[in-house]
Order: C-alpha cells, then structure tokens, then sequence
C-alpha cells in the first residue's frame, strides 16, 4: 500500500520523539535519585519504558503499512533538575510537546488521507490526554506541599507504588 512520502517521513520524527521522551525520563529518573525520591525515580523508569513502548507501536504500524523508518538523532536532554518541581515541570512540558507532535501527525494524516493510521492516532490522543492529566496533578500536589519533607515522601511513596511497566504495556 502506498504511504504519503511526508507522512512517512512524519512517522518515522515521531518515532524518534517516543525514544527521545524515553531518554528524558530516565534522565529524570536519575535526577530524583540523587534527590533521594527512590518512589518519583522509579515512576520516571516506567514512564521511560512506557515512552519505549510507544516508540515501539509507532514503529510496528510502520513496518506492518511496509515502511523501514530511520530513527533521528536524539540528543541528550537538558533538563532543569535543580528540585522536584523542576522535574516534574520538565515532565510536563515534555508531554505536551508530544501531544502535539501526535496532534500535527493526525493533521497531516487527514490531509494526505492516511486513514489506516487513524484508529492508532486517536489511542495516542487518548493517552496523551491522560499523560498530561497525571503529571499535572501530580505537579499541583508537589507545589501543594513545597519544601514540606514529609509531604514529598509521602508522593515519593505513592508515586513508588505505581503498577510496572509489564502491567502498563498490557493495558496499551
């Protein structure tokens, strides 16, 4: 079947920007341990496996639709990791980046008629939606306790008890 030159090539930048989400987690990941939040570090890792996995269903409607995309370079991020809050800000403006990046991929698949990608777009709307949903709450709860110690441990704790990414993968 023949694919839309650049749609494809928008496929393939959006699936360089899931492995790129990918590695910003897990350089948030790695922030919150140093800031001795084991709980958010660890829910960063899964959000860095999710991203991988979204990476991963991009690239399968690629290839089923007989495509070979290129991965991009992905340059190392650089994040404000100075406190909690800037980790989770990082986070959320990382998500909305890509919430529009599927926005413009369903624009153009309208555009050039790629209607069999469509049923995978609207799961990534979805997705998003709930994405930014999630980080943000958890955003508004970190400023909620500011600087209070227990109130960050009791998130770290919360957060640290969230489902791995077996049971994520699953549901998506």
């Amino acid at each position: 079947m023949s694919i839309d030159p650049r749609f494809a090539a928008a496929l393939a930048d959006q699936i360089t920007l899931e492995l790129e989400s990918s590695i910003a987690y897990l350089q948030l990941s790695i922030a919150l341990e140093n800031h001795d939040l084991s709980g958010m570090a660890r829910w960063m890792r899964l959000q860095s496996d999710e991203e991988r996995v979204h990476a991963a269903k991009f690239t399968a409607h690629a290839t089923d639709r007989g495509l070979a995309p290129q991965i991009g370079a992905i340059a190392s991020p650089v994040i404000d990791t100075s406190s909690v809050v800037k980790c989770f800000e990082a986070s959320l403006a990382h998500e909305k980046k890509v919430s529009e990046s599927i926005r413009n991929l369903y624009r153009l698949a309208q555009e050039v008629g790629e209607i069999d990608v469509i049923p995978l777009l609207h799961w990534f709307i979805d997705e998003q939606v709930e994405e930014e949903a999630s980080v943000g709450e958890i955003l508004g709860r970190l400023r909620l306790v500011g600087d209070d110690g227990s109130g960050l441990l009791r998130i770290d704790d919360q957060l640290g008890s969230r489902a791995g990414a077996d049971a994520a993968a699953e549901t998506h």
